[in-house]
């Protein structure tokens, strides 16, 4: 017992709107449930919880964070809650503050048993259909700060999972041990080969469609890495962890579910660091900082790409230092300033030409090619367009040049490739092309699941209002307003066109 108040499960208490005696006598049902019926706690406890930081023992913990999951329709775990012992976690006193959000850096032997447990808990909403409730996402710079240090060091595989012969010794937390087992190196190539089937269904449909399927899986290998393998074998787990971990971050990111998505993000560069792979955790992070951009953030995504450049060390090639570049670039053209973004986009295209391509690149970087680069830079000029509306030429240059590389099947990067040119041309005075290219992307928007698309198509929508007298882009609008799904089917603030 701390002695301070849990001020993390006193916010998410106060948001669930129970009284004391509610919740303990909900604790003594779900445990009862859970196949505990002997736990019993009463309104007492309760407040010693809240008020005095005292953490009870497990199984409690595991049925707060599934009670509070199922009431506040979002992932809760017992890191959320503020309920893991000091010394497994570097937990502060009295539940968090600013500097290390949300228990990050979590020690190496916790990292296999919040990836699990999150996963469960996510999968818990899906069944129950729930939907992600708003919460405010972590600011880059905390993110930045908290885990400058802990990126920084060499990474090494600790004792990041109990020996064989003691499997029941990790964290029981969100373990589905019936699954949990010792695999060989035949098995991890086969995961290694469902995340490339996962990543190009992603790229082609969106993710709404597959979500489930990428957690499901992440969460079989969590299970697999609360086993200790021969050392080459384990990174090699962790390896598909970070890269499972990434996709399901981004599939919740594309249909709007925010917070869930950073959640994934950081559990990536975890994995990604307890595999040995540093690059592989800055681009992870740079996934979030991509994020922030989105959801109009972009002083929070440089902050957060710093770190991930930073942290990415030697061993990060010229192309993945040309796609941060890219990141950058798009946050600094979303603050208005040109004149960094001009420069920042002339360092990526020098270091996208100097890969000679004699490293072979990473699983993950495979997909970033000319077409991805190109449209990078439309994206980031029509974003400055906004400020200046000379920019919008060079983002119809480079989405032009993009669109004529798009031949692989990505089919939600050619629609924000039309949907950037589309913008450029509105804003460059050219409604007639306009016109085109948006109904290109609006044809191919009906069999996407990418929530982020129609993000777009709303801010190119806005664009039309100009043009509203136009018989031609009249019924663009009036079709548009038609497509739209409905603003309470996202979570990131978006707003239906009028």
């Amino acid at each position: 017992m701390s002695g301070q108040p849990n001020t993390r499960l006193a916010d998410l208490f106060g948001l669930a709107g129970w009284s004391k005696g509610e919740l303990a006598r909900l604790v003594n049902r779900q445990a009862a449930a859970m196949g505990h019926p002997q736990l019993s706690t009463d309104t007492s406890r309760v407040r010693r919880w809240i008020d005095m930081g005292e953490i009870p023992r497990d199984p409690v913990p595991r049925v707060l964070a599934a009670l509070f999951t199922e009431r506040l329709g979002r992932v809760v775990t017992i890191e959320d809650l503020g309920l893991v012992r000091h010394g497994r976690t570097g937990k502060r006193q009295g539940g968090g503050n600013a500097e290390h959000p949300d228990g990050v850096p979590w020690a190496p032997e916790r990292t296999a048993a919040v990836l699990t447990e999150f996963t469960g808990m996510d999968l818990m909403l899906n069944r129950r259909g729930l939907v992600g409730a708003g919460v405010a996402l972590t600011a880059g710079s905390a993110l930045s700060s908290a885990m400058h240090d802990w990126l920084h060091t060499d990474p090494t595989l600790k004792a990041d999972a109990p020996d064989l012969d003691n499997p029941l010794h990790a964290d029981p937390a969100g373990f589905d041990r019936y699954e949990a087992a010792p695999i060989g190196s035949q098995e991890i190539e086969e995961l290694e080969r469902s995340v490339e089937v996962f990543r190009a269904w992603d790229a082609a449909r969106g993710g709404g469609l597959q979500r489930k399927a990428v957690v499901g899986q992440l969460n079989e290998v969590g299970g697999m890495l609360s086993y200790r393998h021969p050392e080459h074998l384990q990174r090699r787990l962790w390896g598909v962890a970070a890269n499972l971990a990434v996709l399901a971050g981004w599939m919740s990111h594309d249909v709007g579910l925010e917070p869930t998505a950073q959640k994934y993000f950081i559990i990536a560069a975890h994995a990604a660091r307890e595999g040995g792979d540093r690059p592989r955790a800055g681009e992870a992070l740079s996934r979030a900082a991509r994020q922030l951009v989105h959801l109009g953030k972009p002083d929070e995504a440089l902050d957060l790409m710093k770190l991930a450049q930073s942290g990415s060390g030697e061993r990060v090639l010229p192309r993945t230092k040309a796609m941060f570049h890219t990141i950058e670039a798009w946050a600094q053209a979303s603050m208005g300033k040109g004149q960094a973004m001009r420069r920042t986009l002339g360092q990526a295209e020098d270091l996208f030409v100097s890969d000679k391509g004699d490293t072979p690149p990473p699983s993950w970087m495979q997909t970033f090619k000319d077409e991805d680069l190109y449209g990078m830079q439309a994206l980031a000029y029509r974003t400055l367009a906004e400020f200046e509306p000379g920019a919008a030429a060079h983002a119809q240059h480079y989405a032009e040049k993009a669109l004529a590389l798009r031949n692989d099947g990505r089919e939600r990067s050619k629609i924000f490739d039309h949907l950037s040119m589309a913008s450029a041309c509105f804003i460059a005075d050219d409604p007639e092309q306009a016109n085109r290219y948006a109904r290109l992307a609006l044809m191919s928007m009906g069999s996407n699941s990418s929530g982020r698309t129609w993000d777009r198509l709303r801010q190119m929508y806005r664009l039309t209002g100009q043009y509203s007298s136009y018989p031609k882009i009249q019924d663009l609008r009036e079709e548009i307003k038609l497509a739209l799904p409905k603003p309470h089917s996202r979570n990131s603030g978006d707003i239906a066109p009028a």
